[in-house]
């Protein structure tokens, strides 16, 4: 939980661009760099700031669409659920056709979607899956 109003702006900054300097936030926020420091340092130490991450942008992962078929004793919603939890999992669709769901796959590299895909297929009520890697996007 946040202290006060002035730690819940700076939160919001740091998520919209974690490497935003405290000088720029200060000079938002009408405070010094050693104040925005010290804040920050108080969130970290009090565990409302885990951790600071990179998101990389799309153009640097590799992805796959993965096609799924569900055993028909099984509901699909509950399968979708479990994808939706996985690593690398982006986006589920349930579907018509000849397979249930599609699943887009996201990853640094081809072990990650390959590491993502063995977990998909340990999911209980999946039976057989289609998996394609996507080339390029096209805009």
């Amino acid at each position: 939980m946040y202290k006060d109003k002035v730690d819940e702006k700076i939160i919001n900054f740091l998520k919209e661009d974690s490497r935003e300097s405290f000088v720029d936030i200060g000079k938002k926020l009408k405070l010094s760099e050693s104040a925005v420091r010290r804040r920050v340092k108080n969130l970290v130490d009090s565990g409302t700031i885990k951790k600071f991450t990179v998101e990389v942008g799309e153009e640097n992962a590799t992805s796959a669409i993965v096609l799924i078929s569900v055993d028909s004793t099984t509901e699909t919603s509950k399968v979708s659920e479990k994808l939706a939890k996985l690593e690398g999992v982006k986006i589920v669709y349930e579907i018509t056709g000849q397979y249930d769901i599609i699943t887009i796959i996201s990853a640094t590299n081809i072990s990650e979607i390959n590491s993502s895909i063995d977990a998909l297929r340990k999911i209980p009520g999946v039976i057989d899956t289609n998996t394609v890697i996507i080339l390029r996007k096209v805009t």
